[in-house]
């Protein structure tokens, strides 16, 4: 009996997370299904561990074309010798919830949406993490909003690499991943080109579905937000002024109205916390929508300086016109134009384990 889902792994040096993802992937039930990795010129333990799961079939990707990014390319390997009518695209980093599978796909038909993708939830460690990671997904929930994306009559699409359910009849339609391999925002892009198609988008918050451990030191969060944070706020300057200015008046506002109080200047301290308050309300407000547990929010503040900095970093890398990822270096002129430079040795889940720790939108 053919597979209802073909499930479609991309991993590239995912020794660390791989096992994890497979074990929950593997034991789905309800749904005919197959899996399917594709290693992506792994060095480490990565296809030994994929070949250990006897359900689980093995992909070799070929070399990327030059002007490809070398996850679509590994994502269209693994489409080609798929033989499911939906296809599930999934990270080795992500968790999958018992039954999900079967709830998934009896979600995209009851919404007749083409192409499901959730934002998973998030599970992150240590400072930095914990303080940067509600930031970006509050900025990313207030630039996609889930309702828009599932709006056939709004322009605006997303969708989160870490899921997303498509059937094969859409994705064949727009032409697969072949047809956005230079954008370095590929499920973006290939979202974007079902819902232009006239088909439908289902997006939403997923925790109940998945979850993900998106980065495991804070040299790898660094890159992974540097290639995609001017792709996914073109603003970004602006974006990154605000939030730094947001912080300053914030905290500025909270020394300012401590100082006040202990000079015994009430009337100004008073409307002084007042207004830190409002302001801090408002910011916690826009953070609560990012789903993150309650020790997060708290440090969420502390997260906007260093969003403003990634924000920055990554727009001054576009500008330079070289961006980084998983070992392979890309000249990065715009979202749609991405062409591969010469590679460094690749870089796994586990790199930089003595750097600072650092952790949908692998977008």
């Amino acid at each position: 009996m053919p597979p209802e889902v073909s499930i479609i792994v991309p991993a590239r040096n995912e020794e660390a997370c791989l096992g994890r993802c497979l074990d929950s992937l593997t034991r789905q039930k309800e749904v005919v299904f197959e899996v399917l990795v594709v290693n992506d010129g792994s060095t480490d333990g990565t296809r030994a561990i994929a070949l250990s799961f006897p359900r689980v079939r093995v992909v070799d990707a070929p070399p990327p074309p030059s002007d490809w990014n070398g996850k679509s390319n590994a994502l269209a390997a693994g489409a080609r010798e798929a033989e499911g009518e939906w296809l599930l695209f999934t990270d080795a980093d992500t968790v999958h919830r018992p039954g999900s599978l079967a709830s998934s796909l009896r979600e995209a038909k009851q919404n007749g949406a083409a192409l499901v993708s959730y934002s998973p939830e998030q599970e992150v460690h240590g400072f930095w993490e914990k303080a940067v990671m509600p930031v970006i997904f509050a900025e990313l929930a207030s630039t996609y909003e889930a309702s828009e994306v599932s709006n056939p009559a709004s322009e605006v699409a997303a969708a989160n690499g870490q899921y997303l359910l498509i059937a094969r009849e859409a994705y064949e339609a727009v032409g697969g991943f072949a047809a956005v391999g230079g954008s370095l925002l590929e499920d973006v892009a290939l979202a974007r080109a079902v819902k232009q198609s006239g088909r439908k988008l289902y997006f939403r918050f997923g925790g109940d579905r998945v979850g993900t451990r998106m980065y495991r030191s804070f040299a790898q969060m660094r890159e992974g937000w540097t290639k995609n944070l001017a792709l996914l706020f073109p603003a970004a300057r602006k974006l990154a002024i605000l939030r730094a200015a947001e912080f300053l008046l914030i905290a500025g506002g909270a020394v300012f109205t401590a100082a006040t109080l202990l000079q015994r200047t009430m009337a100004l301290g008073i409307l002084a916390g007042v207004v830190t308050a409002g302001l801090y309300s408002w910011f916690l407000r826009r953070v609560l929508r990012a789903h993150f547990s309650w020790d997060s929010n708290l440090l969420a503040i502390f997260g906007l300086p260093l969003f403003a900095y990634l924000l920055t970093r990554s727009r001054l890398s576009y500008k330079k016109g070289t961006v980084m990822w998983k070992g392979r270096g890309y000249r990065a002129g715009s979202s749609s134009n991405n062409t591969r430079v010469p590679a460094v040795p690749p870089q796994d889940c586990r790199r930089d384990a003595g750097a600072n720790p650092g952790r949908s939108w692998s977008i």
